[in-house]
């Protein structure tokens, strides 16, 4: 098993400077690929594998720049308006309580994901789209789990604040696991309808730019939060990143949509393969939630 890890870790986390010319490159041919509109299979699978590598490094290897980030901040933290701004009530409580900040990171994606909702279940009614309508349906599913835990309610007595937690990150765990089922079924339209958004002129690229920005941002939050051992805030993070996965696989469609021809097999594939490991990823989130809080609460009990 540590061998296995090593060879993982041997592709997978390279030193910042292959790590920065293999991601251009791979960045740069998906973008060559969809701009002049190549349609040779192999070239294709080349920059669509190629990029999805790009994207992996890109995320493992973020903590190499961790020194260059903390210089920016630091000296953003310096300047006289940021100082200002922390003296404040508010701006004191934003830049030093992390639970308000999650808070407020939850009242954004439910804004966000509102006006996803809104245009997606547009478009399927306008369309006739049962997978437009689907993902409308996927995403309201997650305004329902953002609310479960923006909703504090009122917690069992017999309950320690960390025992409310758990049992609210273990019903989400669950949620996610049900909800499986609708991401399953909109992979399945996405294939057999072979469908995909259409962004007009060069949208698509600020689009590809924000899912992947939407993705990293989602995973180091996730690792980053964990060690304040707060699960609500925990399972926030585990909502954003099954929200970026989402629409990596919604941009793929898209991009499959504009640029990749007429061969509706390579598309099949492609967003069959991705979809899949979305779903993937999602069961494992799920089970693991389930599983450790689950853990966690017999824990406490005993």
């Amino acid at each position: 098993m540590e061998r296995f890890i090593q060879i993982l870790k041997k592709i997978f986390c390279l030193p910042p400077l292959p790590t920065v010319v293999i991601a251009f490159f791979g960045y740069v041919l998906i973008i060559l690929v969809a701009a002049l509109h190549i349609s040779i299979t192999a070239i294709q699978y080349l920059a669509y594998i190629g990029s999805a590598y790009a994207l992996i490094i890109t995320i493992t290897g973020f903590p190499y720049f961790t020194k260059f980030v903390k210089g920016v901040r630091q000296r953003i933290n310096e300047h006289p308006i940021m100082k200002r701004l922390r003296n404040t009530s508010i701006g004191k409580r934003f830049f030093d309580d992390v639970r308000f900040r999650t808070e407020i990171s939850l009242y954004q994606g439910l804004f966000i994901n509102l006006v996803y909702i809104a245009i997606k279940m547009f478009s399927g009614i306008r369309y006739r789209s049962l997978w437009l309508i689907s993902l409308a349906i996927y995403y309201i599913l997650l305004v329902v789990m953002r609310l479960m835990l923006l909703h504090k309610g009122k917690m069992k007595t017999d309950r320690t604040p960390i025992e409310n937690e758990l049992y609210r990150y273990r019903l989400c765990g669950i949620m996610l696991l049900v909800m499986n089922q609708v991401l399953a079924g909109i992979v399945i339209f996405m294939v057999h309808q072979n469908q995909g958004f259409n962004y007009p002129g060069v949208l698509i690229y600020f689009m590809a730019l924000y899912s992947f920005y939407y993705v990293i941002t989602a995973v180091i939050n996730l690792v980053k939060f964990r060690k304040h051992g707060s699960p609500i805030m925990s399972a926030a993070k585990v909502i954003n990143l099954v929200a970026a996965m989402v629409s990596i696989l919604s941009l793929e469609t898209a991009m499959l949509a504009q640029f990749g021809g007429e061969d509706e097999e390579f598309r099949a594939v492609m967003t069959g393969a991705t979809g899949g490991g979305v779903c993937t990823i999602v069961i494992g989130m799920a089970v693991f939630m389930i599983y450790k809080s689950t853990r966690q609460i017999k824990s406490l009990k005993k």
